[in-house]
């Protein structure tokens, strides 16, 4: 087996098939659905025009002559919520006369599309890779049958994480550029196939250890591993004529110890400034971004962050070395500041996950090399984290925000199988959520000027007993927490020789990360989900987000002034296309540095007034 990976099936694993396995109806239904999230999320950006033909018609007209008809309904921010078996594809047939055919083929839209959409072939060809792998992921669990909701109920933080279907806004959410087809099915989380972590030694000319202030180095090593795995590697060590002190030791993907770091390292590691010590012993499961790991052996330790080469939502997910560098002074920074604050700590309990500790691994050439595309600079290192498991109540359930839009093969959603089973009426158990998610994120963005960038992954809402939402747990500050440029004197002095870790923005641009990622990137989906199955409308849904907003003005007035310089409730908002960066804006040429995305026209704002 591959070295890193169980080759015994766990209980939680899931069998993804090989494409051999999937039948026709599978890959034809998971392109039909992609097809049509497609169209609404290509139009809703603005990459593609819906003309409305009246009574819930739509279609789009194409340069290449093509047509295709839908069902659709509208929704929040002008998003069309398009019926999948309603597509159909008009184009003229050899007689010259147009012929409709109900449309299901996703790739062969793209190509339709792209002289409308105005990208080229390069880019439509590494695109339709992306495609073409997420619409196999998706067939294989179509074809396997997935798990009911009711079943997911019961599963723990990590354990849930291995059902979800990835990025909302993202059509080829799961591209993973450089996963094999056995790499997706070994290290995917939908594998839920857990892996072990290798480890190596990286000579402290090389490597370089930070934690915050209560956690050394000697500490992370022996929470992380076992006595026996220590003295093993330490074994290894001088055995090798190596002095171990020399040495910080530091976890990485087996994937990636395979496929870059022996290869864009191998200099370091025949002079044995990388030495590799082996598997530790404990297994761990991935979540949704593939690089975080959850560890199933000893649920108390640490989740690991571990860069990986892949090509995955938008970006190579490697972690960038002033990230690994400034995780620690972040999370030092954010404790003083919010573990103080007593509607935090006391009235809301809201969890901030630190990332505690960390290795930084810098390339000894590339990084000299100017423009050096990051793919190539961000692939060793790692980035230790607080886990769910250490900061929750006996009693509490918690599961990230995404998982309440996940909706299994029968069509139930996971919001309602969650408000059936609390008992609770639904617009109190939405209540109960808004002031729980809602409450915190706006009293830090008015009161400090600051934001984590609280998309679906990042935010995790812990449950009570009942089954209610009770309180916030955030995380991924490093790189993810912004702050605004004009003087907040609440946050107190701030870590400026790491800029580069907590960029200064804008006020707008500050709120627009909370706009985007909870109005826009989750509300936008969920609205409908509770309209069709829970009996609360669209209109009172963005009422009750509304009102949870005012609420919480009300209760400061004090910051009267923040809350206009970061007013979610104006008319319109800018639009910040996802899928148009992708495609059109960046394509895939390598790039120095991650870029800032740039808006492309404004969206109506459900939560303005009227």
């Amino acid at each position: 087996h591959r070295p890193g990976v169980t080759p015994m099936r766990a209980p939680h694993e899931h069998p993804v098939p090989h494409l051999g396995d999937v039948s026709p109806a599978a890959w034809r239904e998971a392109g039909r659905r992609l097809l049509a999230k497609a169209v609404g999320e290509w139009c809703f950006e603005d990459m593609l025009k819906a003309v409305d033909d009246g009574d819930g018609n739509y279609r789009v007209d194409l340069d290449s002559g093509i047509t295709y008809q839908f069902r659709a309904t509208p929704g929040a921010f002008g998003w069309l919520r398009v019926e999948p078996d309603s597509l159909a594809r008009t184009g003229t047939g050899m007689l010259g006369n147009s012929i409709a055919e109900p449309a299901w083929d996703v790739q062969r839209f793209l190509l339709d599309s792209a002289t409308t959409i105005g990208t080229d072939a390069s880019t439509a060809a590494t695109y339709f890779t992306e495609l073409a792998a997420t619409q196999a992921v998706d067939a294989a669990r179509i074809e396997h049958g997935g798990t009911p909701v009711g079943e997911l109920r019961d599963l723990g933080h990590a354990e849930l994480e291995t059902h979800m279907t990835g990025h909302n806004l993202l059509v080829a959410n799961k591209g993973r550029v450089g996963f094999s087809a056995t790499d997706v099915r070994a290290y995917a989380p939908e594998s839920g196939r857990p892996v072990r972590l290798v480890w190596l030694a990286v000579h402290r000319g090389l490597g370089e250890f930070r934690g915050t202030p209560e956690l050394s180095e000697q500490e992370i090593v022996r929470r992380e591993l076992d006595e026996a795995t220590r003295d093993a590697f330490t074994g290894r060590l001088t055995e090798a004529g190596l002095d171990p002190a020399g040495y910080v030791w530091t976890p990485v993907h087996p994937w990636q110890w395979d496929h870059a770091v022996q290869t864009l390292h191998a200099a370091d590691i025949a002079h044995r400034r990388i030495v590799l010590l082996g598997e530790s012993q404990d297994r761990y499961l991935p979540g949704q971004s593939i690089r975080t790991m959850t560890n199933i052996t000893t649920p108390g330790r640490y989740d690991v962050k571990l860069p990986l080469r892949i090509l995955n939502t938008l970006v190579w997910r490697g972690i960038p070395p002033h990230c690994t560098a400034g995780a620690p002074v972040v999370t030092q920074w954010l404790r003083g500041m919010l573990d103080t604050d007593p509607y935090l700590t006391e009235e809301t309990r809201t969890v901030f996950l630190g990332e505690v500790a960390s290795v930084t691994v810098r390339h000894p050439y590339l990084e000299d090399l100017p423009g050096a595309p990051y793919q190539h600079l961000e692939t060793l290192g790692c980035i230790w984290r607080e886990p769910v498991e250490s900061r929750r109540d006996p009693d509490e359930r918690v599961r990230t925000f995404a998982s309440l839009l996940h909706v299994d093969s029968a069509g139930d959603a996971f919001v309602a199988e969650l408000v059936r089973a609390s008992g609770a009426e639904p617009r109190l158990w939405l209540k109960r959520l808004f002031d729980t998610l809602l409450h915190p994120v706006l009293h830090v963005l008015h009161r400090y000027g600051v934001t984590f960038n609280p998309h679906g992954q990042n935010t995790l809402i812990g449950y009570d007993e009942q089954g209610l939402p009770g309180r916030l747990y955030l995380k991924d500050f490093v790189d993810d927490v912004c702050v605004s440029f004009t003087e907040v004197p609440e946050r107190g002095p701030e870590p400026d020789s790491h800029d580069h870790v907590l960029p200064r923005k804008h006020p707008s641009v500050i709120r627009q990360h909370v706009m985007d990622q909870i109005f826009v990137g989750h509300f936008r989906y969920l609205a409908p989900l509770c309209a069709d199955q829970l009996d609360v409308p669209e209109a009172e849904f963005w009422r009750m987000a509304r009102e949870t907003v005012l609420a919480h003005r009300r209760r400061t007035p004090e910051l009267a002034s923040r809350h206009t310089e970061y007013d979610l409730l104006t008319d319109q908002i800018p639009r910040y296309g996802l899928n148009r960066d992708r495609i059109v804006v960046t394509r895939y040429g390598d790039r120095a540095l991650r870029h800032a995305l740039h808006p492309n026209g404004t969206l109506p704002n459900p939560l303005a007034a009227g």
